[in-house]
């Protein structure tokens, strides 16, 4: 993986990376602001200006552009994170200038019209409410609610339907203004193309922009307490959905690698310890799996699972009883192998497209402050002995007290003992 990279001088990062025998191209903006920036008053403030991004801009209207994209086949889209916001589009190469013009337009020239503020507040309370009704979703948002208490990560990405009736114009466009800066901004393209080629584009695009505000330093933040709580929920729905978990790792702690290897024997794939366990031998669920989550200064390590109400309390036995063996004794050889050839072929697979390939220099560039290559990442998890993983699991599974989120049906017994220090084997509390 060879890349370029160019700092403006007005702080717009752009990287790119060629990539022979494709006609298209994968492009985004990356900006560094995510919910977790956000006051509590305007929690879903980032989520709402990406929204507002596509209602026009001084020059453009909302229809011109999503007819620039229809036109020639491609597609724009975007999405909100805690830690920060992408807009991303594919195109053939050709129209990579155009693609790079009204993504630029959109970030730079919004007009956050009050009329368009007040039609796209209501789309963002029926996509809240639509989250609400999606179990499988919602119950992720009430764990880190559940472990993270009033931090800015504990909150949710689309705000609440409070926030986001209250949120006023002004408001919205005074953090627009503040965050979406050229220090703040990095503009990725991967595909047909050349690197000289996409800067000219770039800086044709953000002509007259001043230096803004520094990227974000968060990695010397202090990682936020995480609490062994239990958050049951009763709801008139036909599964109960569980997610249970710790703290885990940054996303530059250097044991990240032992951690995913973990993850992958642990809950990865229908080979792991969950899959087989809870699913396979015993049929008490249709999708059980584990998932190491960073941040810039901390990160968790979560199970979730569906299952019947009354098989609640047997699966969460069971979860426990998986990490208890693992802190026990740890994974085998066969496991330590398996998983480090699940994380290599998930990597090269997800980067067989441009998009993929976007996606690896972006969220690196913006979030990790060094990018690897494929075989840099390959190299890495290879390095990692069976001793590491042990010991990633002793700090990150029995490290912090467990927290337990629930959502379905009143379970048949209580939950809430599952909450706190998981103990190792022989039945510790």
């Amino acid at each position: 993986m060879a890349f370029d990279r160019t700092e403006l001088a007005s702080g717009i990062r752009v990287l790119t990376e060629r990539i022979a025998g494709v006609r298209s191209v994968g492009v985004g903006a990356w900006v560094g602001a995510g919910s977790r920036d956000e006051p509590p008053e305007l929690n879903g403030a980032t989520h709402f200006l990406e929204h507002m991004l596509f209602k026009g801009t001084a020059t453009r209207s909302a229809r011109d552009i999503a007819e620039s994209f229809d036109a020639v086949g491609g597609d724009l889209n975007a999405f909100t994170t805690r830690e920060y916001t992408c807009f991303h589009a594919r195109t053939l190469d050709v129209d990579l200038p155009m693609a790079v013009e009204v993504v630029a337009d959109m970030l730079r020239s919004s007009t956050l019209s009050a009329e368009d503020l007040e039609a796209e507040r209501q789309v963002l309370l029926q996509e809240i409410s639509m989250h609400e009704d999606t179990p499988d979703d919602f119950v992720h948002d009430q764990f880190l609610a559940a472990i993270l208490g009033d931090h800015p990560l504990g909150r949710p990405v689309q705000g609440t339907a409070a926030t986001v009736e209250a949120m006023a114009r002004d408001a919205v466009e005074a953090f627009y203004r503040l965050h979406y800066r050229p220090g703040n901004l990095v503009v990725v393209a991967a595909g047909s193309l050349e690197h000289a080629a996409v800067v000219e584009a770039v800086e044709k695009a953000f002509a007259g922009e001043p230096p803004g505000l520094a990227r974000p330093a968060r990695s010397g933040a202090e990682a936020p307490p995480v609490r062994g709580a239990a958050d049951v929920r009763g709801r008139d729905i036909e599964q109960t959905h569980i997610v249970y978990g710790t703290r885990g790792l940054s996303r530059t702690d250097p044991r990240r690698w032992a951690l995913s290897v973990l993850h992958s024997a642990f809950g990865a794939g229908m080979s792991s310890r969950l899959f087989q366990e809870v699913r396979e031998k015993r049929g008490l669920v249709y999708a059980i799996w584990s998932g190491p989550v960073s941040f810039a200064e901390t990160g968790l390590f979560t199970v979730y699972a569906a299952t019947s109400p009354d098989k609640a309390a047997e699966v969460l036995a069971l979860v426990r009883d998986e990490v208890r063996d693992v802190l026990d004794r740890g994974i085998t050889e066969e496991e330590l192998a398996r998983g480090k050839g699940h994380l290599r072929g998930s990597l090269v697979l997800g980067l067989e497209d441009p998009g993929g390939r976007m996606w690896h220099l972006g969220k690196s560039e913006l979030c990790h402050g060094e990018i690897l290559s494929p075989d840099e990442v390959i190299e890495r998890i290879e390095a990692v002995t069976l001793e590491e993983v042990r010991d990633s699991a002793r700090e990150v599974l029995g490290g912090e007290p467990w927290a337990l989120a629930v959502l379905g049906p009143e379970p048949a017994e209580s939950l809430e003992e599952f909450a706190g220090p998981v103990g190792r084997g022989g039945g510790e509390a």
